[in-house]
């Protein structure tokens, strides 16, 4: 009997279900996979051995072109670039992006993360060395405090939407911190999201508004500090000397320059001049007519200045007219994809672009997540509930723009154009103006704060008041143009939007109706459709790679058949100009510039540009 009852205890144990092991690990990811072992000495993509010194200015490649505060993450104010992600260089945060992987993440601040996969928690163990500029140490309590600085209502959208199911943060130790998660929230990102945001001091923020603008530098602990910035000029970091992290794995290599300049220009025309006087070392155009006809120079032709393209192998994203359905006369789709209609890309690439582009079709452009073809299988089954509130196009083949000949004379898009614009109640009157049944005018006005675009737009312009719309242009200054956005006060605004090769929770800023209503969001066209968010919901919550693009690509197509905005264009590289004074590491991380952390000043070349009078 004793042998039989320990037969059956032992039979009970090996049935019983184990306990989930909790994981301990350098780097966390969206699947679990890293490419780094735990005790890797560099990424492969940085130069170990660059030399420190030097400096480099250069304009910036964020969309806002001026500045007026250095709280980069209070909804209040534009900053300026290298104040918050991809360029931060002031802020460390407790793991830090690999730029040649999909979505991992390795310790900075933290040596390690423990977790259940799929848990309701994470904890980090904090690095004791860790300290800000001002030799305070970095501790538990900062994280906390900066988990509920960008909760606050204060905070950006982008952080506060992001977090919304990141219930708290726990100071277990001086340094050791606990992050809870909402019990029913997908928790595929959420490690990964606290763990790289930026860590803000309490103690510099005790008697200050987090919410309010301010041109004082709150203090970081990053390998970078301002040392002098000038609102709407220019502002330089300095690199700090006294780095606590500047040896650890994931910075070798990196943070060469002594100095970043960012300059900012009242007229972005003014970089290229600007680059020939060598008020600026770099530029980074993003008009195709710069690129094409301004760097016929001198310095270029004598070798001083070198012109290069380089591959971008992230996700394209998306950029176009983004139409604002809170407003009533874009509710219809038809008058959308009617006004959608009148813009002749080929006809604008050829003529205006020099052929330097590709057109958009998708939210997810140059993805797996880009959709194709009529649904089928997986993702027609995540459709198919959904039927009867989309639009019909969601269940044909991925809508994508029609294609002119590029002659400028695009009547069957102006003919069907006009037949959309009948169907949705906007037809002529005798004036040939285009007016609903209570008599008023469909008008639409455009605004940039460059008159560079005004090229762009005014054929699109010339098209739509051939229809009878009453459209316009409107030039505004920088700090105007962007607080417009942030208040969604426009008709049709022009954005581009990049995206990771594993979107989560961001994605609820951009087409989350959470967002629709939120100044500041991304959400440009005030996408609120509870299909939609249950797609997005979806892709957060994908269990696998596969999953998520075939949520994404369902997404995409739902997006496009709504016709939300009119898609733009895109190249997959970055084309920039530059002062032959640097060295660079033979390999380029595949998903980032990484000009400004990995590249370094080289004395050979510094010192013959100087000989050679540049």
């Amino acid at each position: 009997m004793r042998r039989l009852a320990a037969a059956l205890l032992a039979l009970a144990l090996t049935a019983a279900p184990a306990a989930a092991e909790v994981l301990v690990s350098h780097g966390l990811s969206a699947f679990g996979d890293l490419k780094y072992p735990k005790h890797f000495k560099h990424f492969d993509y940085v130069n170990p051995n660059a030399p420190k010194g030097g400096s480099i200015s250069t304009t910036s490649v964020r969309a806002n072109q001026t500045f007026d505060t250095l709280n980069a993450y209070s909804l209040r104010g534009d900053p300026p670039m290298g104040l918050s992600a991809p360029e931060n260089l002031v802020y460390d945060s407790l793991m830090v992006p690999a730029n040649d992987e999909a979505d991992a993440v390795y310790g900075l601040v933290a040596s390690h993360a423990e977790y259940l996969p799929g848990g309701d928690w994470v904890i980090f163990q904090m690095r004791p060395e860790a300290v800000f500029a001002d030799g305070t140490p970095v501790t538990a309590d900062d994280v906390v405090f900066t988990l509920d600085a960008l909760r606050s209502p204060g905070a950006a959208p982008r952080y506060r939407l992001a977090l919304r199911d990141v219930t708290g943060a726990e100071a277990l130790g001086p340094h050791r911190v606990r992050f809870a998660f909402a019990p029913e929230a997908s928790k595929r990102d959420l490690p990964m999201l606290v763990a790289t945001l930026p860590i803000l001091s309490k103690a510099w923020f005790e008697g200050r508004d987090f919410a309010e603008p301010m041109m004082e530098q709150p203090v970081g602990s990053g390998p970078y500090e301002v040392e002098k910035a000038e609102a709407g000029r220019s502002v330089t970091y300095r690199r700090r000397a006294d780095y606590w992290a500047r040896d650890l794995p994931v910075n070798v290599g990196r943070w060469n320059f002594d100095r970043v300049t960012v300059e900012y220009f009242r007229d972005r025309s003014a970089a290229i001049p600007a680059l020939q006087a060598r008020v600026i070392d770099l530029h980074e155009s993003f008009s195709s007519k710069e690129w094409a006809m301004d760097y016929d120079f001198d310095l270029i032709r004598q070798g001083k200045v070198v012109k290069e393209t380089l591959p971008d192998l992230s996700p394209s994203g998306t950029q176009g007219f983004w139409f604002n359905m809170r407003r009533e006369k874009f509710a219809d789709l038809r008058v959308r994809q009617a006004i959608g209609l009148a813009f002749d890309f080929e006809w604008s690439n050829r003529t205006l672009f020099y052929d330097l582009y590709e057109r958009t079709t998708s939210f997810f452009q140059n993805s797996a997540m880009m959709a194709d073809g009529p649904p089928e299988g997986a993702e027609l089954a995540l459709l198919e509930p959904f039927r009867d509130r989309l639009p019909p196009e969601a269940f044909a083949a991925a809508w994508v723009p029609p294609v002119s000949d590029g002659s400028g004379r695009n009547r069957a898009a102006m003919r069907e154009a006009s037949r959309l614009l009948d169907a949705a109640g906007w037809t002529q009157d005798a004036q040939g103006n285009r007016v609903n049944a209570a008599g008023e005018r469909l008008t639409v006005e455009f605004f940039d704060d460059s008159s560079a675009f005004e090229r762009i737009v005014n054929p699109f312009i010339q098209n739509l008041q051939a229809l009878g719309i009453e459209a316009s242009w409107r030039l505004v200054d920088a700090a105007q143009a962007q607080q417009r956005v942030k208040d969604f006060d426009y008709d049709v605004t022009v954005a581009r939007f990049t995206v990771s090769l594993t979107p989560g929770v961001g994605l609820m800023n951009f087409y989350h109706s959470s967002a629709a209503d939120q100044p500041g969001s991304y959400n440009l066209s005030g996408v609120a459709d509870p299909v939609v968010d249950h797609l997005v919901e979806t892709m957060i919550a994908a269990p696998d790679r596969e999953s998520l693009h075939v949520a994404g690509r369902a997404l995409d197509r739902v997006l496009r058949a709504k016709h939300i905005w009119s898609p733009h264009w895109f190249k997959a590289s970055h084309t920039i100009a530059y002062w032959d004074k640097f060295g660079r590491p033979e390999t380029k991380p595949p998903y980032a510039r990484g000009i400004l952390d990995t590249w370094w000043v080289d004395p050979v070349k510094e010192s013959a540009l100087a000989a050679n009078g540049g």
